[in-house]
């Protein structure tokens, strides 16, 4: 089974309307949901951003539903971030001075390579900075 990394910019942009990637992300997550066997991997951070995003844009009943609908889709996998992967990643982020990446954005890289996982789904330009394929 093919498997991908969610981040939050790219829920994002299915959810709200009003993104500037909006149409992209809903496309590909149209085409991609009729392929079937995929896997999507994300973090509990990554959720955090999520709703706290849509909600402090004033779109509380759609935080609820997004969140609702990750947390029970049978495809996302959620990936709890315990102490061990917090500090790998606040590890990365210490490491890479030249670089403006988020904790979450280093959590998200240290997860992605323990798994194995090469692909996300991101409009996030940090993630091929990192080494990693962004989807659409």
């Amino acid at each position: 089974m093919r498997r991908a990394f969610l981040d939050a910019g790219y829920v994002i942009a299915v959810a709200a309307e009003d993104d500037q990637h909006h149409a992209t992300a809903v496309k590909h997550w149209n085409s991609t949901l009729a392929k079937g066997s995929l896997r999507l991997v994300t973090t509990s951070f990554v959720f955090d951003e999520i709703v706290t995003f849509l909600n402090s844009k004033r779109l509380h009943a759609k935080a609820v539903e997004v969140g609702n609908s990750l947390l029970g889709s049978p495809t996302v996998q959620f990936v709890d971030v315990d102490r061990a992967l917090f500090d790998a990643g606040w590890s990365l982020l210490q490491q890479n001075v030249d670089k403006t990446y988020s904790l979450t954005d280093c959590i998200s890289f240290v997860l992605m390579r323990q798994l194995g996982i090469r692909n996300a789904y991101t409009f996030d330009r940090h993630f091929r900075q990192a080494g990693f394929e962004m989807e659409p």
